[in-house]
């Protein structure tokens, strides 16, 4: 999979991105692909997810600066501004460069952008409805949007670019496309009927789609683009699951129905106004758990900057949480880290981690905020992993 990504004036939705397409991944499916960023011309550090770098599974990439040539005296076309031209020839190298990168690695290609959100299982999806293809193809798409959710094969990738980069100054990279698949199969003395059932089955659409576009700023200075892909459905703010019974509060000032209780229910995120020092979300097990695991994830595709900032994970192990120490221990281990144990802490809107089966059971686990936010805050995913636990008698 290759994302190019560059600087954006006003926002950047690629973090959100990778958090969208690296969670939907089982273990098995991170061993089968490789997600590769393109950067253009911003810094992404490969820090943001150590374990699927570490792992392979993300790839950072950027081109040396004599790959382009000379872009400042282009011929314009198209109607087009100088300013258009200049971006869209460089997006024609960028997408040529990234797919040669990429063409020995796998046996398909998939081009995305990085301000998109994948379905759940889009890799099985994509993979199933490749191997339902009983003719042979050029492109499968799984987006009607420009160039997101196109699928190729390695092998075809060295004709693809070559044919780019012949026309790279003249035309944006779905048209050349387009010309492309006309090239191969279209007969100059027949009708434009029969050329477009010609490239059809070369070119095929897999409906629904499966990826959703969600940037609003364009990379191209002052362009405003609300595409949307009518045909993705509704994207789901909230993510479901199977969580133990808790009793659940918060310090926080909740917005309208977003409450707590339904994103720990799975039946709506929560919502709640701008976090100052000192407040926390707190889950308490009706009785104390193993917990082997969890996740928070704040922000939503709607409203990703409403995320957690500066805020830890903190969790208080049953033997030292007796109903008259329970606040004594929160403060004493928040203080002095002696009395309990932190856990974790958000980092890019998301805090996952383990719990050691050192630490016993636990009663709670509380998120503090330590300073002020300047935005809201949205949980849009809680999920608790519970140790199963395995009884014998003994006769």
């Amino acid at each position: 999979m290759g994302i190019p990504t560059v600087k954006r004036d006003k926002q950047s939705y690629l973090i959100d991105t990778l958090h969208s397409l690296l969670y939907q991944l089982s273990e098995e499916q991170k061993k089968d692909c490789v997600l590769i960023i393109f950067v253009a011309e911003v810094s992404v550090h490969g820090k943001v997810f150590p374990r699927e770098v570490q792992s392979g599974v993300l790839e950072v990439v950027s081109p040396p600066a004599s790959y382009y040539p000379d872009l400042s005296s282009l011929e314009k076309t198209l109607g087009d501004s100088e300013d258009r031209v200049r971006w869209r020839t460089k997006q024609n190298l960028d997408y040529s460069f990234l797919m040669l990168y990429a063409q020995p690695k796998g046996t398909f290609y998939l081009q995305l952008e990085d301000d998109i959100i994948a379905k759940p299982d889009f890799i099985e999806s994509i993979k199933s409805f490749a191997a339902q293809q009983s003719q042979d193809w050029m492109v499968l798409e799984f987006s009607q949007l420009g160039f997101i959710g196109k699928l190729f094969k390695s092998e075809d990738l060295p004709l693809i670019v070559e044919f780019f980069l012949m026309f790279y100054k003249d035309k944006p990279i779905d048209w050349l496309i387009d010309h492309l698949l006309w090239v191969k199969v279209c007969n100059p003395e027949k009708d434009a009927t029969h050329c477009e059932k010609e490239k059809s089955k070369l070119r095929i659409r897999a409906k629904p789609s499966l990826f959703q576009h969600m940037g609003t700023f364009s990379s191209l200075a002052g362009k405003i683009q609300n595409l949307k892909d009518k045909d993705f459905g509704k994207i789901l703010l909230h993510k479901a699951h199977n969580n133990p019974p808790a009793k659940v509060d918060t310090s926080l000032k909740i917005y309208k129905q977003y409450t707590l209780e339904k994103v720990y229910k799975g039946q709506d995120c929560f919502w709640a106004l701008a976090p100052v020092a000192g407040d926390y979300i707190r889950f308490t097990f009706l009785n104390p758990l193993g917990v082997e695991k969890y996740l928070f994830r704040s922000g939503n595709m709607e409203h990703p900057g409403d995320k957690l900032f500066n805020t830890t994970v903190e969790v208080l192990p049953a033997d030292v949480s007796l109903s008259f120490f329970t606040e004594f221990a929160w403060k004493c281990f928040h203080s002095y880290g002696s009395c309990g144990f932190f856990s974790g802490a958000f980092e890019n809107g998301t805090a996952e981690g383990s719990i050691s089966q050192a630490i016993g059971r636990i009663e709670a686990i509380r998120l503090s905020v330590s300073s002020d936010s300047p935005v809201w805050a949205i949980l849009s995913e809680v999920s608790m992993a519970v140790q199963a636990f395995l009884f014998f008698i003994i006769e």
